[in-house]
């Protein structure tokens, strides 16, 4: 169940009071019997971490779904011979 907060319009003083959505509002203050105003305020409620996007399903999901073709590979070479070595001129120390 949420917890809404209302705010009295004689004495200032937030109350928090835990109610079902269909609920009605409070309308007296439980202090002063005032007039009772709900609030807007910031929920505790917060997700972190993974899995809460699109990406971050199972992949048995996506490869299901997956319908594209791996890319095709482009020849090593052209020549169609074998790979000729790399040609390294050797360093030489000087002492």
């Amino acid at each position: 169940m949420p917890i809404y907060e209302y705010i009295c319009d004689d004495c200032k003083k937030i109350t928090e009071a835990m109610q079902k959505i269909t609920e009605e509002p409070l309308k007296k203050c439980p202090k002063c019997s005032g007039n009772l105003r709900k609030l807007v305020s910031n929920t505790s409620f917060v997700l972190k971490g993974g899995g809460w996007y699109k990406d971050g399903y199972s992949s048995t999901q996506t490869s299901k779904t997956s319908t594209t073709k791996p890319a095709p590979t482009t020849p090593k070479s052209t020549t169609g011979g074998e790979s000729k070595p790399s040609k390294k001129k050797a360093e030489t120390v000087a002492a």
